[in-house]
């Protein structure tokens, strides 16, 4: 649990630390990292290792192997407390706060962000953890296109990879598209400004003509840039009384991608669907599309 990882945290010294990342270095030349290769990295004596390493797995920081020879691995409790550590040093983060969401793939917490050079008040942010072992591996590998030429992975390596495709496409996009601003990413986590208003599924929209209006062209604009979405529901939308936000874009492709148009059509229908069986609100599925793909009027 998220919660558990951020107790444990605060109980971590600069050798824990050390540790932590020795062998998520090393997990990049081994499966479990040897004890030898550890001792060079984090240059602490075997004794001290010991000491730690027994104190680490107690906490459930660090998994330990003793055959073929002893070796070390490190999961995603780890990999959170490694990005906290960093965003906590970046200055990214002053306070974190509590568990918002819990997806397939992510996990999502409050955080506090003290303001720049020390003006104004504090500035709430929501701090995002991809987990991309949740799912199977097959279908993980099947479905994410940064994963598609990489034969062999641990998850945390996954979820990095996911992150740092999402951060990259957030900052692509904002703010031409109405996406929250990305703050600071780091391994597989991402800290940015809260979304505005509410999700779409969560929400009771008095116009919702409107609104699907507005999803539509926002839609149209993220086309004109070459994107996708290609995971789109009434589950990553949120709306507000000036428009709407999207979220969630580890899984965009580009409008060259193979089945771009099968990954349009579907988010259309995910999002036409909604409508019709909340609001009895009905579009024409290849209208929709047409006026996704339209050139912007200049």
């Amino acid at each position: 649990m998220i919660t558990d990882v951020i107790k444990i945290f605060r109980e971590l010294d600069s050798k824990d630390l050390r540790i932590l990342q020795g062998i998520e270095v090393g997990m990049k030349h081994y499966e479990w990292v040897p004890v030898e290769e550890l001792m060079k990295i984090t240059k602490l004596p075997y004794s001290t290792l010991e000491y730690k390493i027994r104190a680490l797995k107690k906490k459930n920081l660090v998994v330990v192997t003793g055959t073929p020879y002893e070796g070390y691995q490190i999961y995603f409790d780890a990999y959170d407390a490694l990005a906290l550590n960093t965003f906590v040093k970046r200055g990214t983060i002053s306070a974190i706060g509590d568990e918002i969401g819990v997806g397939k793939e992510s996990v999502v917490l409050e955080a506090v962000k003290e303001p720049e050079l020390g003006f104004g008040e504090p500035q709430g942010v929501i701090i995002k953890f991809h987990r991309e072992g949740r799912t199977s591996f097959k279908r993980v590998k099947r479905v994410r296109c940064h994963l598609e030429d990489k034969e062999h992975f641990s998850w945390i390596y996954a979820a990095r990879l996911a992150a740092k495709r999402e951060a990259e496409i957030m900052r692509k996009l904002y703010p031409d598209i109405s996406v929250p601003r990305l703050i600071d990413n780091n391994r597989h986590a991402l800290v940015m400004e809260v979304a505005e208003g509410s999700l779409l599924c969560k929400t009771r929209l008095e116009d919702p003509a409107w609104f699907l209006d507005c999803i539509i062209d926002q839609l149209n604009k993220i086309y004109q840039k070459g994107i996708i979405h290609s995971d789109l529901s009434e589950y990553n939308i949120f709306v507000y009384d000036g428009g709407v936000q999207i979220i969630d874009w580890p899984q965009y492709v580009g409008t060259d991608h193979p089945h771009a148009d099968e990954l349009l059509e579907r988010d259309v229908l995910n999002l036409l669907k909604h409508f019709k069986r909340k609001y009895c609100l009905a579009r024409d599925p290849g209208e929709v599309i047409d006026a996704i793909k339209a050139p912007e009027e200049s």
